[in-house]
């Protein structure tokens, strides 16, 4: 094949530019000698061990979870505990679900919360965009929204925007600080604080969307709390890679390919098409055979990125030759990229979906057990997280049919089975398998 071209460095050398450089040299090893033929997916064995009991030695007796035994309970090690018992727990004793203790987890979330709408990573730390997401998924897998958990936490993550579109970490919630040490809290515009990046983008996003319901039934603030879509999917799109560099994304402008923004960045446009943006939209209905025979047009938007060329990236570059995922070569694989790598090619491979048809089936069933307060926004937020479907036919893999992995969440990175089985078991609730 051609030798693809470089990226322009405008004639002017510097160190970005050596490094762009050097990267697009060793990616170009990579390429394959036909770009619809890449190396299959290694799946090898994987260990296991005695997860359940491990992960809830990390539960703090205040609530949420640590990095570990003994370690002070954390929103991000909370989120990944929580989604590790998805995975591998169960009901019952010893099952690890029902030993999630619940009432301190709330309480331990209200502990950190802030009164422009944010929320503490952890008690004396820092406000972090990610942590809310974490958060947010938590208390929706787990059943314990509420009106004063999520008061304020829309219009702090709208305000976390950045003129490029992407999001920061934090925006700044006070105009000064007082000699006498109080605040003056900003009730509109808030600076976000730090450049726009994938990961935080995401959570942002993701966050955005879960909140949602909640909006409809309590966002009666004015003004309404703004995410400016346009300026974020053109701001994604410029992110992806080109061909020298196999299709991969960027976390930042200007940056290197990295496999995990795959899914940080990739994910993204998933959600957006759930807003009617960017294109790649599922649906429930196919094309009638009378609309077919009398040779009527399927319009179907295509979606704004390359989902082929993401795949390439992984497939190629991605994976070690030792095993697991990797952010680009020569580096070593590791848990962390091996995961976000995998719901990377995942959200690439499949097509998933807000499906109404879905949701119709879910909400025809729903059964409000007595003695719950706030049973609006219960039964919406768990609709809208159940009413993610795959669309039939949608799926496109590059290369053998041993690439394909399954489809995911798009907002909770698990699988759509293990999400299902988990809120069906807290929200108290049993589906029939739509016919």
């Amino acid at each position: 094949m051609a030798y693809p071209q470089r990226s322009p460095d405008d004639h002017y050398v510097t160190d970005t530019s050596d490094l762009q450089l050097e990267t697009e040299s060793i990616l170009y090893k990579h390429l394959p000698t036909n770009p619809e033929s890449p190396p299959p997916l290694q799946r090898t064995s994987i260990f296991s061990f005695s997860a359940i009991d491990t992960i809830m030695t990390w539960q703090h007796r205040d609530g949420g979870f640590g990095g570990g035994p003994g370690q002070q309970a954390h929103l991000l090690p909370t989120y990944a505990s929580v989604c590790a018992l998805a995975i591998v727990g169960r009901p019952g004793p010893g099952g690890g679900w029902d030993q999630i203790d619940r009432e301190k987890m709330y309480e331990f979330f209200m502990s950190l919360k802030q009164p422009d709408g944010s929320f503490l990573v952890s008690h004396d730390a820092e406000v972090d965009v990610r942590g809310i997401y974490c958060l947010l998924v938590v208390a929706h897998l787990l059943d314990i929204l509420t009106p004063d958990l999520l008061d304020g936490t829309p219009a702090f993550i709208a305000s976390c925007q950045t003129y490029e579109g992407g999001f920061s970490c934090a925006s700044q919630p006070y105009f000064s600080a007082e000699a006498d040490e109080s605040t003056v809290l900003l009730d509109a515009l808030r600076p976000p604080l730090g450049e726009a990046h994938g990961g935080y983008t995401f959570c942002a996003l993701a966050s955005w969307i879960m909140l949602q319901p909640y909006l409809k039934l309590h966002g009666r603030t004015d003004p309404q709390p703004f995410v400016n879509y346009r300026k974020l999917i053109r701001w994604l799109v410029l992110l992806q890679g080109n061909t020298i560099e196999l299709g991969g994304f960027r976390g930042r402008t200007n940056k290197l390919v990295d496999g995990c923004y795959s899914w940080w960045v990739g994910g993204c446009f998933t959600l957006l098409a759930s807003q009617g943006i960017g294109g790649g939209h599922g649906r429930d209905v196919e094309p009638t055979a009378e609309a077919q025979d009398e040779g009527e047009w399927d319009d179907v938007e295509e979606p704004v990125w390359s989902k082929l060329s993401l795949q390439r990236y992984i497939l190629c570059a991605g994976q070690h030759p030792s095993g697991g995922l990797r952010d680009k070569p020569p580096k070593p694989a590791d848990s962390y990229h091996s995961l976000y790598c995998l719901v990377g090619l995942s959200t690439a491979q499949h097509n998933v979906y807000l499906s109404q048809a879905r949701r119709a089936h879910i909400a025809a069933q729903w059964r409000s057990p007595p003695g719950y307060t706030n049973e609006e926004l219960r039964k919406t937020s768990f609709l809208e997280a159940l009413s993610w479907a795959e669309e039939e036919g949608g799926s496109h893999i590059l290369g053998s049919s041993a690439n394909r992995v399954n489809a995911t969440h798009p907002i909770f990175s698990l699988t759509m089975t293990h999400t299902e089985a988990f809120m069906l078991h807290f929200y108290k609730q049993a589906i029939s398998r739509s016919k």
